[in-house]
């Protein structure tokens, strides 16, 4: 019995795009920030992610300065990223601690996470509640939680960035309670 080998994979015939120079780099920026709503941080990243796949042809690269060239220009705003990000988090029913982790995987600086990360806090136990609501736990339950049930509830309550104390209060809460801020 003749076993054949797996043929290894035709070359691409596509042609690898040239390397790319100082006009090239600004006109992928500006393609990016048209397209996705970003930061700084982010935009660098994917500036310089393209330079090392495509390589560079001229002066050396500075993605960061082009990046803080959009954001001159108001195309890239920190500040309104943030906002923007941490009032859908808070909707979602994600946590103070799950919000300033997305934030600063976008690349945000304290300054700009500061005011969005107050308000995640001040509304924890009206988000909290808010997923609560949707994964059917705690008060929002139709019957009570086994104790199976109840740690795979606080599970996500944490994963979702909700603090230990305030997750463990709605999953033991019985089903039609109503929790207040204590």
């Amino acid at each position: 019995m003749a076993v054949s080998l797996p043929q290894s994979p035709k070359p691409s015939s596509r042609r690898r795009p040239p390397p790319l120079d100082q006009a090239a780099l600004e006109r992928l920026a500006l393609r990016y920030v048209e397209r996705f709503a970003t930061t700084r941080g982010k935009l660098s990243a994917y500036l310089a992610r393209k330079i090392r796949e495509r390589g560079w042809d001229g002066e050396p690269a500075d993605p960061g300065g082009v990046a803080e060239r959009m954001a001159a220009l108001g195309y890239v705003d920190d500040r309104a990223f943030a906002e923007q990000k941490g009032a859908a988090l808070g909707r979602r029913g994600y946590g103070a601690r799950r919000v300033a982790e997305t934030l600063r995987a976008a690349g945000l600086d304290a300054e700009d996470a500061a005011p969005v990360l107050e308000q995640a806090r001040a509304a924890a136990l009206e988000s909290a509640l808010r997923l609560a609501r949707r994964k059917r736990i705690g008060p929002f339950a139709e019957v009570p939680a086994d104790a199976l049930q109840r740690a795979r509830q606080l599970g996500q309550l944490l994963r979702a960035g909700h603090a230990p104390a305030l997750a463990r209060r709605i999953v033991e809460a019985e089903p039609g309670a109503t929790l207040d801020e204590e």
